[in-house]
């Protein structure tokens, strides 16, 4: 019984100060979360409706594929995570018990699982194996924002695949991503399948599910042909560079007074941003100084530099710039370089560029890379709008809400925590591992940020919160009263999720606080329905007004909903 007069839905007026995005806005305003702390957060009744909607909706289609539900601690040793070279991960939390043990709250659950496995499984004849579980997880996130977007604590469903080779993986991979379709399909959502990094994950293949919105946290490549992929990742022909200067034989000192930046460089000596060449001195771990170059008009891409280095770095820092490159920033260039210089792709073939002269106030002219300095190449920019995907399409980039991803793991958690099994000669061999996130509170979150407008949030069908909402508008003992009681006892035996609004508030307030909470569609009983003999319906999803017999509302309404997207 979901009467309003009895029920948590604490809606306001006014959004938090510091709320950015639309979903931290209306999930606070219509009620469904409130903050703890940074990054913390607490679902209420309605919002924690809507969470179970995603989750069950994960539920049947992962059980679809022959994947089972278990649950695994939060709390784990940390010599599981030591063994898997994750425990200095700075965003894991660390913690000792009363005997001075390490241990630590799980950000994701792919020691716990591969713990167990390597007790388990035995045979070639155990594999494969799919298992899933929803559990509480912790990130020491060192930037919470956008409300329940990028918190400290979140629910996840994780995912595991255990298979006796690459082609097994394989396999169950393709299951995975038939299953996830037709998740965020289930969910309204708009989204696509990316190519992605493996990050921390590890492993040696990776996609993500992103659903586009102005608040997302991610960058996407995509073609109208269908190429998509994190710009973390995503590969494409740049554009060209009109108007490069004059090519020379070798390198002309030009003096460039107090011009550190491109912009600057470039109205000094009149030449375009694509013609510089812009440098990065960093610091690499375990190996030292390096510089990257890259064209002017370009972004270096800190994920891509990570991966071709095969390790981290951080930027080169004060007085460390001078004293290791030569040159204070600004006027760093490849050109008689002492450290090594990785090169991006874009700047080979090109002739005449621009690069800093390793001392104030001078810059090189006509140099040609490959010629005049001799990099290791390598693609360590980001793709921009226009550059030609390698399927021959332009790029087009939309911001989008990670809402899930899919990891080939390989043997990355297997090898250190030793899940190994004896195949028919008897032979041993290690255990191939697939991982499988998604995040039912981003589902939400994508769902409020694609489904909203200037009143309020227009939930998809089947994740909002309540199927319809019942609005009266009579009084005790008023005869409008009674017929919404009854409407309400009708639309619930038609199988309907009602959120039943019987306060004494008054219309302007209860259809204020309908069109907030947004479910799919709001019904209306007052004395004119009752004299008119009409039920007054409106569809959310763009305020359509209609009209309904209330002879037989329940069914009709039901049958309408189910129409709904």
């Amino acid at each position: 019984m979901t009467r309003l007069s009895q029920y948590f839905l604490p809606t306001v007026k006014e959004a938090p100060a510091d709320a950015e995005a639309v979903s931290h806005r209306l999930v606070v305003r219509a009620g469904l979360a409130r903050q703890v702390g940074a990054g913390m957060w607490t679902w209420l009744p309605a919002g924690w409706r809507a969470h179970r909607k995603v989750e069950q909706i994960i539920r049947e289609e992962l059980e679809a594929i022959g994947c089972w539900e278990m649950l695994m601690p939060v709390l784990q040793p940390a010599d599981l995570w030591k063994r898997s070279d994750r425990y200095d991960i700075d965003e894991v939390f660390k913690l000792k018990d009363r005997r001075g043990a390490d241990l630590v709250l799980a950000m994701s659950h792919e020691e716990n699982i591969t713990f167990h496995m390597a007790r388990e499984v035995r045979s070639y004849r155990d594999l494969p194996k799919l298992v899933y579980h929803f559990q509480t997880k912790e990130r020491d996130e060192p930037r919470p924002r956008a409300g329940v977007l990028r918190t400290r604590e979140f629910i996840m469903k994780d995912a595991y695949s255990f298979d006796r080779d690459r082609e097994g993986l394989d396999r169950s991979y393709d299951r995975f991503v038939t299953a996830y379709d037709r998740i965020f399909d289930r969910s309204g959502l708009e989204w696509y399948r990316v190519e992605s990094d493996v990050g921390a994950m590890g492993g040696f293949g990776a996609h993500e599910y992103m659903a586009p919105c102005a608040a997302g946290e991610n960058d996407v490549a995509l073609t109208s042909s269908g190429y998509a992929a994190n710009v973390e990742v995503a590969s494409a022909a740049p554009q060209r560079v009109d108007g490069l200067p004059e090519e020379l034989d070798a390198p002309e000192r030009a003096q460039t007074p107090g011009a550190t930046t491109v912009e600057e460089v470039a109205g000094q000596l009149g030449a375009p941003a694509g013609a510089i060449i812009k440098a990065f001195p960093v610091f690499v771990d375990d190996r030292g100084p390096v510089l990257v170059v890259v064209r002017g008009d370009h972004r270096l891409n800190e994920i891509k530099l990570q991966n071709v280095l095969g390790a981290g770095f951080r930027p080169a820092q004060g007085e460390e710039v001078r004293d290791v490159f030569g040159a204070i920033p600004g006027f760093i260039g490849p050109v008689g370089a002492r450290v090594d210089v990785i090169a991006d792709q874009a700047l080979k073939g090109l002739r005449g560029l621009v690069a800093g002269g390793n001392e104030t106030d001078v810059h090189l002219t006509g140099v040609e890379p490959g010629r005049d300095f001799r990099p290791t190449w390598a693609d360590v920019r980001s793709v921009e709008a226009g550059d030609t995907a390698p399927d021959g399409a332009a790029i087009h980039i939309e911001p989008a809400i990670e809402v899930g991803n899919i990891f080939k793991l390989g043997l990355r958690y297997s090898e250190p925590l030793g899940a190994r099994y004896l195949d028919e000669d008897g032979t041993e061999q290690f255990v191939w591992m697939g991982s499988y996130g998604i995040g039912p509170a981003r589902v939400v979150a994508a769902a409020v940020e694609q489904g909203s407008d200037e009143q309020g949030i227009a939930w998809p069908r089947a994740v909002a919160p309540f199927d319809v909402e019942l609005v009266t508008l009579g009084k005790e003992g008023e005869e409008a009263r009674t017929v919404a009681d009854r409407l309400y006892e009708e639309l619930q035996e038609a199988g309907l999720d009602v959120l039943y609004d019987d306060r004494t508030a008054s219309a302007g307030e209860k259809f204020a606080d309908a069109e907030l909470v947004g479910c799919p569609l709001r019904l209306t009983v007052g004395k004119r329905s009752v004299e008119s003999g009409e039920l007054e319906v409106q569809v959310r999803r763009g305020r359509e007004q209609r009209s309904l017999s209330l002879d037989g509302a329940a069914a009709e309404v039901a049958a309408l909903w189910r129409e709904l997207p």
